[in-house]
């Protein structure tokens, strides 16, 4: 058993003061506001929020950061990166990878992430002797990172979709493909759960995997969390409505896909019966804000979709940044910029965009909020820094970046203190790891 006092700590009714945490096995059991410090109690610097949630995440192409920003031709150098990484990673590589990467979330105050993976066998689509072997890096780097992992195994058959039909798989995308839905889901169901590991699935998009093939895996899913790209980029609405005559979301709604635990990620070009359509079926919605800034892809109508009553989690999707302060201030942003009003989400809401929304996208109903009971998954921001002296405790949210994260907790178990991982500097971690593959043939 272990406990804690902070002067401001975010609730579930809100900003508390003077509030006393303990934690017993991985878990809150008090929770008390206006309480005074025990000798016994940890003393938490600054404002504690809940542990925030990633839910959306491509740990390999964290290798392009800095490498393609600057391309000014729509995406098409970016991809041809994109595929020039995922030819070179092997399972060694990636678990180095992914350490880096995932200890870099962990510094950003992410206690929780969800992997869209896809990478899955060898060159040319070649099986390694244990099939999961890509996956179980990830999951290998998240347990030794000690951050909660949603391992969203991605079925990835087709190689795109015109107003003619899909398209054959290339030569990279042979990697992500295990052939079938049957062999797909049969290679996913050897995937064991662990305390922070949890088994989710993925149909990567309409451009990749057939309407047939999407509500056959949909039933094999069944109740675990399930992903999938939802109008991302208007091509993919245009293809869709030429060849199928209908929106994505209009399609997936009627082959059975919608449900309480389907995600539509982006979700960047939706009509308001989409809206409607997500809102009937109690679906929820992943938004990345600087990876679509970044690729240019619109921007998602989060006020619309919580008006619905549709909630909305945030990634970082291919990791032009690492940080959900900036991913959670730029939801208000972007509305603040398209209506020209401010407060358009409020502090609250914004909130638990970073944290609830996405620990339930991801299965973990048990955790995201500070409560008896739920997961004792915490950090702590700094109201000190540079960037954050003189911010009022319930608006450090608007002034705070990764840099200011202080402590995290996971389960009880602290993995970073006084802005330090466990594993000591990552950026040599991460150094190390960009270089093996950008040297791998």
């Amino acid at each position: 058993m272990s406990s804690f006092w902070a002067e401001h700590v975010w609730l579930p009714s809100g900003l508390a003061r003077g509030v006393r945490l303990v934690v017993d096995d991985g878990r809150f059991v008090v929770v008390e506001p206006r309480a005074t410090r025990h000798p016994e109690d940890v003393k938490l610097r600054g404002v504690v929020f809940p542990g925030l949630a990633n839910a959306h995440s491509h740990v390999f192409q964290r290798v392009l950061r800095g490498r393609t920003q600057s391309d000014a031709d729509n995406g098409i150098t970016w991809r041809a990166k994109m595929y020039d990484v995922a030819e070179r990673l092997n399972p060694d590589l990636y678990l180095a990878l992914a350490r880096a990467t995932f200890a870099e979330m962990a510094l950003a105050g992410i206690t929780v992430v969800g992997e869209y993976h896809y990478l899955h066998h060898g060159p040319g689509g070649s099986r390694y002797s244990d099939p999961n072997a890509m996956g179980a890096a990830l999951a290998r780097a998240a347990h030794e990172v000690g951050i909660r992992l949603t391992l969203l195994d991605t079925l990835y058959l087709q190689g795109g979709l015109t107003s003619e039909g899909h398209l054959p798989l290339d030569g990279v995308q042979q990697r992500f493909s295990d052939g079938s839905v049957e062999a797909w889901a049969a290679r996913t169901a050897r995937i064991e759960q662990t305390e922070l590991l949890r088994r989710g699935a993925a149909i990567h998009s309409i451009r990749a995997v057939s309407r047939e093939d999407a509500a056959y895996a949909a039933q094999l899913v069944g109740d675990r969390p399930l992903h999938m790209y939802v109008s991302e980029q208007p091509a993919e609405n245009l293809a869709c409505q030429m060849y199928y005559g209908t929106t994505p979301t209009e399609l997936l709604a009627d082959i059975g896909v919608l449900g309480s635990e389907f995600t539509a990620v982006h979700a960047t070009h939706l009509t308001e019966r989409d809206i409607s359509l997500l809102a009937d079926h109690e679906c929820q919605v992943v938004v990345c804000p600087t990876s679509e800034q970044d690729m240019a892809d619109g921007v998602p109508a989060v006020r619309r979709l919580l008006d619905a009553g549709v909630p909305v989690g945030i990634g970082t999707d291919q990791h032009a940044f690492i940080d959900p302060f900036v991913e959670m201030r730029e939801l208000e942003m972007h509305e603040r910029l398209g209506s020209g009003e401010r407060g358009r989400i409020s502090t609250p809401q914004l909130l638990r965009c970073g944290s609830v929304h996405g620990y339930q996208s991801l299965g973990w109903y048990d955790g995201g909020s500070i409560a008896p009971g739920l997961v004792a998954d915490f950090i702590t921001v700094d109201l000190e820094s540079t960037r954050t002296a003189g911010s009022k405790a319930a608006e450090v949210i608007y002034t705070a970046s990764a840099a200011d994260v202080l402590t995290v907790v996971v389960g009880g178990r602290v993995i970073v203190e006084n802005g330090q991982h466990a594993f000591g500097p990552v950026a040599p971690l991460m150094r190390e790891a960009l270089s093996l593959i950008r040297d791998a043939s």
